[in-house]
């Protein structure tokens, strides 16, 4: 039979992992009598958990939410996962002072060998997404982290559904691991292709054993966040800025257009009319950026954005001719297709 001690752990455990527990099945999983379950359940509640008894042909127990936070029950997986979670958390502007004590907290009770896991898994959140960052794998996050900390070439099978898999595994310098946007992503020194790649960990299998040591290379722009901020603006991660740049008037308000604009600028020239400074990774992409505000448009420079103008034109045109479809009614230009409350 297992100590006292353990045996509430495993109790503890066991109501954490589903919200009813018959009083049979708790004796079962624990190899004790149902008396000794009423016992423990008991000193649980002295220590401050919740613990409801709840009436059935054999009685059953439930572990309620309580107004206090009494001693919390993780396993190592759980733990890792909290940590991982707190760190992404710990760059968000509204509570990241917050997560960082959290995570102080829980590392400092964490046991050696967990706390070493930890410490090695650095995590940059570089651009915050809108929605929760999509779960990773917790061993492979963790897999991950070794070869970076032990700067040892990692090996690895890449592709989507298998679908590339098949392919002669990428062999890399691995360099840090980041979110971007509600995605897991790893930076490493592609050695076959002689430069610098970002891959996505939900596509990444890692081969073992890891390769020899390295000496890490200095990556471009001076640090994780801005290279991995200039690679998805499509540069080359030695800067920031956009590779293309332009400037236009828009027949808005500055009102209308700034919660649209992104990073761009917008200045008020009248009630109805603004100057929009924006970038896009390609000329074409800044000029369908622009027409989507659905009015008239005055290009300011440079001659490479009136330049793209002229070609999505004659595309768009080519288009209409081509498709021929049947003539619709005229539609009012004070309307819009978007619901009511998404309109501005």
């Amino acid at each position: 039979m297992q100590k006292t001690s353990s045996r509430l752990l495993a109790l503890l455990s066991l109501l954490q992992t589903h919200r009813d527990w018959s009083g049979e099945d708790l004796a079962e999983r624990l190899d004790v009598t149902s008396r000794t379950v009423r016992r423990d359940v008991d000193r649980l509640r002295e220590l401050g958990y919740p613990i409801t008894a709840f009436k059935g042909p054999s009685g059953g127990y439930r572990l309620e939410a309580g107004s206090q936070l009494p001693p919390l029950l993780f396993d190592d997986d759980q733990a890792v996962a909290l940590a991982v979670a707190l760190q992404v958390a710990a760059t968000d502007t509204t509570i990241g002072e917050d997560a960082t004590r959290a995570l102080s907290t829980i590392r400092q009770v964490l046991p050696p060998r967990l706390r070493h896991r930890v410490d090695m898994l650095q995590i940059t959140a570089v651009q915050p997404s809108e929605h929760d960052t999509s779960p990773g794998d917790p061993q492979l996050l963790m897999d991950l982290s070794n070869a970076i900390h032990a700067r040892a070439e990692l090996r690895f099978d890449y592709g989507q559904d298998h679908v590339a898999l098949a392919e002669r595994p990428r062999r890399t310098e691995p360099h840090h691991l980041v979110t971007w946007r509600g995605r897991w992503y790893l930076i490493a020194w592609d050695l076959d292709r002689d430069d610098w790649r970002t891959f996505r960990v939900d596509r990444i299998r890692p081969r073992t054993p890891t390769g020899p040591r390295f000496t890490p290379r200095e990556l471009p722009g001076g640090g994780v966040s801005a290279f991995v901020t200039g690679r998805f603006r499509g540069t080359d991660g030695t800067t920031t800025d956009w590779p293309c740049h332009g400037e236009v008037v828009l027949n808005l308000p500055a009102t209308a257009v700034a919660p649209f604009a992104r990073d761009g600028i917008v200045e008020e020239l009248g009630s109805d009319r603004c100057r929009l400074t924006l970038g896009s990774w390609s000329w074409t992409g800044l000029a369908a950026a622009i027409g989507r505000f659905d009015t008239d448009i005055e290009v300011i420079g440079p001659p490479q954005l009136t330049a793209a103008f002229a070609r999505l034109a004659a595309r768009y045109a080519d288009a209409a001719r081509v498709t021929r479809l049947p003539e619709a009614p005229e539609a009012d230009a004070s309307r819009s297709c978007a619901p009511a409350s998404l309109e501005t």
